[in-house]
């Protein structure tokens, strides 16, 4: 079986998805399509923009998206997911990419998602870090010690856990997290604290957007970051993905679910290849691919 994975911010890079707009007309007619819902043209920064310019949240999200859906729908009768999963905003790149939302409403929630996120980091001073080679439980109990908000974010793979919070707090949780042992405690050049509970006000936001927005059952199931769990009921994936923003991205856990379930290749479908060494890190024999264009097209 293959699971088809589909990666979250971070993945962009200047000149993204040009050669897929030049090769396809159905991903110029997406791209159309998503000037109409986005009310602006994102081909301009996704081409031709620097990447300090890909770095805002409110553009980085829909054009990791388009990529990502984009190449999905090129892959055609290719795209065979016995199950799909993504990572944060990748996950609704996946339900997208399934058929549990229409295209432009997929691509109107995260853009809804982006703006609200963004409103919410200028609201209060807050980051993430990287923690590097120490076990997840120490990092969960070094930051319920730490005063204020940090909390641990993204469970990335076995020895590799984001944290998020109030600068303070984060910078403070790595001081301790080093002297305890970890290998590295990083501060990341991120808008803010994403998945902690700074994020409330955005998920509010998202949750309005969510509730007046058509879901339908997707052709396999997905795999949740908040549950690591696999379904394939719309009023489920509703409530996960309002419950992702303040929530830990459990993506080791979805890993070793997605591997449960039976997966024997995992193909990435997006920008860059970062969850594919993210699955090399639970089991090095495992079949990982990109939906490159070129097989794509």
């Amino acid at each position: 079986m293959k699971a088809f994975v589909f990666p979250g911010q971070g993945a962009q890079f200047p000149g993204m998805a040009s050669d897929l707009h030049a090769a396809s007309a159905t991903a110029r007619a997406r791209f159309d399509e998503a000037q109409e819902v986005l009310g602006f043209d994102i081909r301009e920064v996704m081409f031709h923009g620097s990447e300090e310019d890909l770095r805002a949240t409110d553009i980085t999200q829909p054009a990791i998206f388009l990529h990502s859906v984009l190449l999905a729908e090129v892959l055609g009768e290719a795209f065979t997911p016995g199950v799909v999963a993504g990572h944060s905003l990748g996950e609704f790149s996946a339900l997208t990419a399934a058929g549990g939302v229409r295209f432009a409403d997929g691509l109107a929630l995260v853009a809804e998602r982006a703006r609200a996120m963004q409103a919410a980091c200028a609201a209060v001073p807050s980051t993430m870090a990287a923690v590097l080679g120490m076990e997840d439980a120490d990092v969960e109990r070094i930051c319920a010690e730490v005063p204020g908000v940090v909390v641990p974010a993204n469970y990335n793979c076995p020895g590799q856990l984001v944290i998020s919070g109030e600068v303070a707090a984060v910078e403070e949780a790595c001081r301790r997290l080093t002297e305890a042992g970890a290998r590295r405690a990083l501060v990341l050049a991120v808008g803010g604290a994403f998945h902690s509970p700074l994020m409330e006000p955005a998920r509010a936001r998202l949750a309005q957007a969510i509730a007046t927005t058509a879901f339908t059952v997707p052709r396999c199931p997905l795999v949740s970051n908040v549950h690591a769990t696999a379904t394939s009921d719309p009023d489920e994936i509703r409530e996960n993905l309002v419950a992702q923003l303040t929530a830990p991205v459990r993506w080791t856990q979805s890993m070793h679910c997605i591997l449960g379930l039976g997966a024997t290749e995992i193909v990435e479908v997006g920008p860059g290849t970062v969850l594919q060494g993210l699955f090399k890190k639970v089991d090095r024999g495992l079949a990982v691919s990109s939906a490159a264009l070129p097989e794509a097209v």
